[in-house]
């Protein structure tokens, strides 16, 4: 392969990438995706600063709902 032809089309690739993404920018729909796309990485942003918060009231759900059936299957009703 032709080396000069590789880097002409690497810079037209380049080129091209970057007027998609001035026209994702101005577009009102680029705007709505670029909103989610910062929505999702706040969401990340506190799941990784409060993750052993999270972690240990999850764990603490699943331990009160595991009692929760124990206690349940202790009553002794059976299913009809």
């Amino acid at each position: 392969m032709n080396q000069t032809w590789g880097i002409a089309k690497l810079a037209d690739m380049r080129r091209k990438a970057k007027k998609a993404a001035k026209k994702l920018w101005r577009d009102e729909q680029g705007l709505g995706t670029l909103e989610i796309i910062l929505i999702v990485a706040l969401i990340v942003v506190i799941a990784v600063a409060f993750r052993k918060w999270i972690t240990k009231w999850i764990n603490d759900l699943f331990t009160k709902a595991d009692s929760g059936v124990t206690d349940f299957n202790n009553t002794g009703i059976t299913a009809p």
